[in-house]
């Protein structure tokens, strides 16, 4: 499953970095409004007071169509808002929130978003694949 992302400060894109998936397609300023053809899973982080990046509002406003889960990066310091923009783009567009990771994630947790990729074809639709 293709892997795309935004990372504003660079906490998403060490995150994804670890879990060694090949896949992967960042969202940036420039790129934002590019057609994505295939089914993927967004990885995006938290901005503002929990909202989603605009960038990331672009690009899923164009490739909505192919999203099939979300996870999110925040800080808990930000309590119900943390890593809302997950929450929000689940809502939105009827997608499984996969996970929430704080800042750049914990090595568990990217154990964690690389088995639900892996095995995302096989769970979705049969077990809730929330943990936080």
């Amino acid at each position: 499953m293709k892997i795309v992302y935004y990372s504003l400060t660079g906490n998403v894109r060490r995150f994804l970095k670890r879990t060694e998936l090949t896949d992967i397609y960042e969202i940036t300023e420039a790129n934002a409004s590019e057609t994505m053809t295939e089914p993927f899973i967004l990885v995006t982080g938290t901005i503002g007071f929990g909202e989603v990046p605009a960038p990331v509002e672009h690009f899923l406003a164009v490739n909505h169509a192919n999203l099939k889960g979300v996870a999110a990066s925040g800080n808990r310091n930000w309590g119900n808002n943390f890593a809302k923009a997950g929450v929000t783009i689940s809502q939105t567009y009827d997608v499984p929130l996969l996970m929430k990771f704080e800042l750049h994630g914990t090595l568990k947790d990217t154990l964690e978003f690389k088995e639900k990729v892996v095995n995302f074809d096989e769970s979705y639709g049969r077990e809730a694949l929330q943990s936080y």
